[in-house]
C-alpha cells in the first residue's frame, strides 16, 4: 500500500548521505508504503529485490529459532534501513520485518541501491560503518545469549529500549512494546520474562502500564547487567 507523505531528507539513511544532486533521483525511484500496526513488510524466504528506509514509526526485525518462537534482532525506528542483511550473496531475505506501530517506510530496488552506493562515496562509507556496527551488536547479543542469566537479558533489553528509543515527557521509554515482544528480545520464554518483570516490579526498579516501561532504577539494573559478568 502506497502513501503519498514525503519523507523527511534530514532523517532519512538514504538521502542523508546522497549528494544534493542525487536526491531527485531517489524522490523518481523510490516507493512509500504504509505499514499497519502488526503487518509484515517482508518475511523470512521472500526474495530481495529490494531496501527499505524507515520515515515514520517502528518496526521489528525478528528471526524463527523454533516452530513456536521467535528472537528479536533489533527494533528499527525512523530514519533506519531494513532488508539490508539482503544484500549478501543469498537471494532471500534471512529476517523478517513486522511493524509494532504504524509506519511509513521508502522503498527502492536493488538496483538503484546499487547504483546509489556507486555514484556517493558517503554513503558506501556510512553503509561500511553500520555493517561494522551492526556485527558488534550481532557478537554482543550472542554472548549475552550464551553467558548471561534472564535476569541480566531482561536488564540489558530494558535499557537497550531506552538507550534506542529515550523517554517521553511521561518519563516512559518511547516506544510500546508487548510483554510477548519484550520476551523475545530478551531471548527469554514469556514465562520467565513474567517472572522476571514481576521481580523488578517488585524490586522498585521497573513500572510497566500496558505497553509502556517506565524505568525507575536504572542504576541498578546496570549492576545486574554488571553481576552477569559483562
Amino acid at each position: 500500500m502506497t502513501n503519498n507523505h514525503l519523507c523527511d531528507p534530514a532523517n532519512c539513511f538514504l538521502c542523508q548521505s546522497c549528494l544534493k544532486d542525487w536526491l531527485p533521483a531517489i524522490d523518481l525511484n523510490r516507493k512509500k508504503i504504509l505499514v499497519k500496526r502488526g503487518q509484515l513488510l517482508f518475511k523470512e524466504g521472500d526474495p530481495v529485490k529490494g531496501i527499505f528506509f524507515v520515515s515514520i514509526g517502528t518496526l521489528k526485525v525478528h528471526k524463527r529459532w523454533d516452530k513456536e518462537k521467535e528472537m528479536i534482532l533489533r527494533f528499527a525506528k525512523d530514519g533506519d534501513i531494513i532488508g539490508h542483511l539482503g544484500l549478501g550473496n543469498q537471494p532471500t531475505y534471512p529476517v523478517s520485518a513486522t511493524a509494532i506501530d504504524q509506519s511509513l517506510v521508502c522503498y527502492v530496488d536493488m538496483d538503484f541501491f546499487n547504483t546509489s552506493l556507486n555514484v556517493n562515496h558517503q554513503l558506501s562509507i556510512k553503509m561500511m560503518h553500520f555493517f561494522a556496527n551492526e556485527l558488534q551488536e550481532s557478537e554482543k547479543r550472542m554472548r549475552n545469549q550464551a553467558h548471561m542469566s534472564v535476569r541480566g537479558r531482561v536488564a540489558q533489553a530494558l535499557i537497550s529500549l531506552k538507550n534506542q528509543f529515550g523517554i517521553n515527557e511521561h518519563e516512559f521509554v518511547n516506544v510500546e512494546i508487548t510483554r510477548q515482544d519484550l520476551a523475545s528480545y530478551s531471548g527469554a520464554v514469556y514465562e520467565s520474562l513474567f517472572r522476571t518483570i514481576n521481580d523488578f516490579t517488585e524490586r522498585g526498579l521497573v513500572t510497566i502500564t500496558g505497553k509502556s516501561i517506565m524505568i525507575i532504577n536504572e542504576a541498578m539494573l546496570m549492576k545486574l547487567i554488571e553481576d552477569d559478568g559483562l
